[in-house]
């Protein structure tokens, strides 16, 4: 992946991020997923650079070296959108156009929803608003089955043999067909380092329906794909709901949970969409 790696100070916390395109350009953060890197975002930046936009692609907490703090709670949703607001300013970017792949996409809506001053346009990919997946997930079985995985994550200790027993076969196999063999190598080097993924699954661990997700009102873009195994129809549909301003529905025929890496062109096209709208 092309750019430049800086190596970003949130107070005690140092963060890896991929910057590329120019530096004047109008900024787009971007955030990954599990159990991913920042990486991910290789097929789909150069399409953002070449529209002249500044692309900042982050390995999020937990899954940059220098930032791995040991406790859970260091990982529940509201600390993580704002240790991104303070990664941002960091940065010296006020104000970007935010886009979220996965765990990446909750981050994003949480941002739009509690840091809205920061936030231009929002790009959420795969998964939805927090309130639509709850939704779903407490009133569609289909829902309850697609995320009956979480149940092993939850397990401290268990879930992290399981993943990394036999070469790390059961969390390559998440993977598919869709994701760069290349790819799958250097997230797997990274998450398998000590506490990397604990870090990642703390994630997970630090999961509450205690602290709703407040609808948001920036312009709003979710790209869905109809052969994602994690996230069902109900979820995605209901997405709509939680959304106050200007909304759009892009949902990809074909293609699985990764978006990033299997479609990178539509989901460009997705994003350069949702930025020229504002």
């Amino acid at each position: 992946m092309a750019g430049e790696l800086l190596r970003v100070d949130v107070g005690d916390l140092t963060f890896d991020v991929r910057a590329d395109g120019p530096e004047d350009g109008r900024p787009v953060v971007l955030l990954h997923g599990f159990p991913e890197t920042s990486a991910s975002w290789a097929a789909v930046t150069p399409r953002l650079t070449e529209a002249g936009l500044r692309t900042y692609a982050v390995d999020q907490l937990g899954y940059s070296p220098g930032a791995r703090p040991l406790d859970v709670d260091s990982y529940a949703l509201t600390n993580l959108a704002q240790v991104t607001a303070d990664l941002m300013t960091a940065m010296d970017v006020p104000v970007a156009d935010v886009v979220g792949h996965d765990w990446g996409a909750n981050v994003a809506w949480a941002l739009a929803a509690w840091h809205e001053d920061r936030v231009r346009s929002l790009t959420a990919v795969s998964v939805p608003h927090p309130g639509a997946f709850t939704a779903a997930f407490r009133s569609d079985p289909e829902q309850k089955e697609r995320s009956a995985y979480i149940r092993l994550f939850w397990q401290e200790g268990k879930a992290e043999e399981v993943l990394l027993a036999d070469d790390a076969r059961r969390l390559r196999r998440m993977y598919g067909d869709a994701v760069d063999p290349e790819a799958v190598e250097e997230y797997v080097a990274v998450l398998s380092a000590p506490g990397a993924l604990t870090a990642a699954l703390n994630w997970y661990r630090a999961m509450s329906a205690a602290t709703p997700v407040d609808d948001v009102t920036v312009p709003t873009t979710y790209v869905w794909s109809d052969a994602d195994v994690a996230i069902g129809r109900t979820a995605a549909e209901g997405c709509a709901e939680h959304v106050a301003g200007d909304y759009r529905f892009v949902e990809l025929a074909g293609v699985s949970h990764w978006i990033p890496e299997q479609a990178p062109d539509r989901l460009a096209t997705a994003i350069l969409d949702r930025i020229a709208s504002t």
